[in-house]
């Protein structure tokens, strides 16, 4: 039996459809308190069940929303009722038959981030899976939102559509839209732009040095562009919430807008514009997959745990890839920028030992447990989905091309996986995903998803690269190989991160430990490089930590230098094909270094 049918008895369609209104006040927001009231019309059951949910879509770590739910109570009229509550996220209410119910929470709000709530003097944001109940069997009656800002300057944005003669009032047509659609509530600039005859709203929260006229006309630039790859947009209308703070980097999407955060002055230097527009990029890509196009494991949303696909290397290492194709198609940054983003990330991914350990689909799969708890040995154990998603993505995308001379190409594997999936909103399983590229590409990828999905063999990017022109070009520092990664962190020099099979690890060094001095002599994070530059491989150094307090040396013999820095270049005299190939991917000519 599932879970809607052991909550629903049988009753009749008249008393099967009670209305369900939200409100949410904050009347002292520096408490970071919102105060919510769920006000139920005609319930029919002798029990109220609400779930909180413990995720929320997008995001794939269970964050445990109902720790920061406080001061839970129920009601008929002012009359209390009595309740339980059941598990961690459960609260059962005994209606005795009453069908007006209220229930009162209050839910602290002091994070900062596109996936939770956040409440202050400022502002206020929330996600509804951070703040509204689930009731069991009744996920798609329709939901109301009433909003009751403190101050009457505040104004209230979001996706959702505002009820007609009702103030600060909001429709959702199903709890998953209601989850979908997260709310900005303050003095934040609002800006208005239209883009193939569709409405969109940019909502800025916070001071920083962008100019918004340079934003949108981008922001157009490359809605179009994405909207020519899937024939058309999805939507009526679009919001972007972006907040603007010191460090912040992050986005989240949703099918008819997506959160932002990003670093207040982060807009005049070009370099992080640039990954600003990518960030845009690939969270608007996400409109379509992973919001429309999805595995079937999300098709439907178990609020309550761990929703387990292989296929999350598709649905966000693929947009990744996109990321850093859709501002080059679109004119935000140029073929020389492109580049460089991409050699960036595919010296990110080399430079993960991990990637010999963790398969793509392994990483997609236990999303929920590694990528999001990182620790001191993640980066030998894991690889993110993310990154190789992007890197066989890319490779993916060049096979197609040059199987074909550019008349099909990855595009063609988001336009049908759009016509078979997306529209109808069906997920997909891992083998009808496989199946699409396989029709596209005409060729049976059998090995290729065995070697470098399933597997985790070494990517070998120059045989993909050389029939566009191209080769991957390793560089590496002067020093010896010592594989430790140092940071300062108030004004001590802490080993994070220790490479497995490293001179250091074998020598005993750990993440944790206080590096010291070299020789005797001590060193800083900032001068570690230029130090080792002094020894040659094979010499044995004498490093000197801080291991739990206790002072330890270690003899530790250096070897070789590793490649850590790799490039995409031209190779010299490239063919016509070579050179065809190439200007067909990325849209403009191969400059040879000949």
């Amino acid at each position: 039996m599932t879970e809607a049918a052991a909550l629903r008895p049988n009753i009749t369609i008249e008393e099967s459809l009670p209305t369900i209104h939200y409100q949410v006040a904050m009347p002292q927001p520096e408490t970071h308190l919102f105060e919510v009231t769920l006000c139920l019309k005609g319930f029919p059951l002798p029990t109220l069940d609400l779930k909180l949910p413990v995720w929320t879509p997008g995001s794939y770590l269970v964050r445990e929303y109902s720790k920061h739910l406080q001061d839970f109570g129920a009601f008929s009229g002012e009359k209390p009722l009595a309740w339980q509550k059941i598990n961690k996220n459960h609260w059962q209410v005994e209606t005795r038959g009453l069908k007006d119910i209220s229930v009162r929470y209050r839910i602290f709000a002091n994070d900062l981030s596109v996936r939770t709530n956040h409440l202050d003097a400022k502002h206020g944001y929330f996600n509804g899976a951070a703040l509204f109940f689930r009731l069991p069997g009744w996920e798609n009656q329709s939901i109301q939102v009433t909003i009751i800002p403190p101050y009457t300057q505040w104004q209230v944005t979001t996706a959702l559509p505002s009820v007609t003669g009702q103030t600060n009032t909001f429709y959702a047509c199903d709890f998953d839209t209601l989850v979908d659609s997260p709310f900005e509530i303050g003095t934040h600039q609002i800006y208005h732009f239209e883009v193939l005859g569709k409405p969109h709203e940019l909502a800025v929260w916070g001071q920083g040095n962008f100019s918004v006229q340079q934003m949108i006309a981008d922001f157009k630039k490359m809605i179009t562009v994405e909207a020519q790859m899937f024939g058309g947009l999805p939507y009526q209308r679009y919001v972007f919430l972006l907040h603007l703070a010191s460090q912040s980097y992050g986005g989240l999407e949703h099918k008819n807008c997506c959160s932002l955060i990003y670093q207040r002055f982060g807009f005049r230097d070009r370099d992080k514009y640039d990954r600003f527009m990518q960030l845009v990029a690939h969270e608007f890509f996400h409109l379509w997959n992973v919001k429309r196009i999805r595995p079937k494991a999300l098709e439907v949303f178990d609020y309550d745990g761990e929703n387990y696909t292989p296929s999350l290397w598709f649905c966000e290492g693929t947009t990744s890839y996109y990321d850093l194709l859709i501002p080059l198609r679109a004119g935000v940054y140029d073929l020389k920028t492109f580049l460089s983003n991409c050699s960036k990330e595919i010296t990110r991914f080399l430079n993960t030992p991990g990637r010999h350990v963790q398969s793509v689909s392994e990483s997609s799969f236990d999303a929920w447990i590694k990528l999001y708890r990182q620790d001191a040995n993640s980066g030998n154990s894991q690889i993110s989905y993310y990154l190789k998603g992007e890197m066989v993505s890319l490779m993916l995308d060049l096979l197609i091309r040059s199987l074909h001379r550019n008349q099909r190409s990855l595009d063609d594997v988001m336009l049908l996986m759009w016509q078979k999936f997306g529209k109808p909103e069906i997920g997909y399983t891992p083998e009808q995903l496989q199946q699409v590229i396989e029709s596209v590409a005409r060729i049976d990828l059998s090995d290729f998803f065995a070697r470098y999905i399933d597997g985790t063999e070494e990517l070998p990017f120059n045989d993909y690269l050389e029939p566009f022109g191209l080769r991957l070009e390793a560089d590496s520092d002067e020093e010896p190989f010592l594989g430790v990664r140092v940071t300062a962190d108030n004004g001590r020099d802490l080993i994070k991160f220790v490479e497995a099979g490293s001179p250091a690890q074998l020598a005993g060094i750990d993440p944790g430990d206080e590096l010291l001095a070299i020789d005797g002599i001590k060193v800083t994070a900032s001068q570690l490089s230029d130090r080792l530059k002094d020894y040659q491989p094979n010499d044995t150094i004498q490093i000197t930590v801080f291991h739990q307090d206790e002072l330890r040396t270690y003899p530790v013999t250096l070897t070789h230098s590793r490649p850590n820095r790799y490039q995409l270049i031209p190779i010299p005299n490239p063919n016509s094909t070579q050179q065809e190939n190439f200007a067909g991917w990325l849209g403009v000519p191969l400059i040879s270094s000949s």
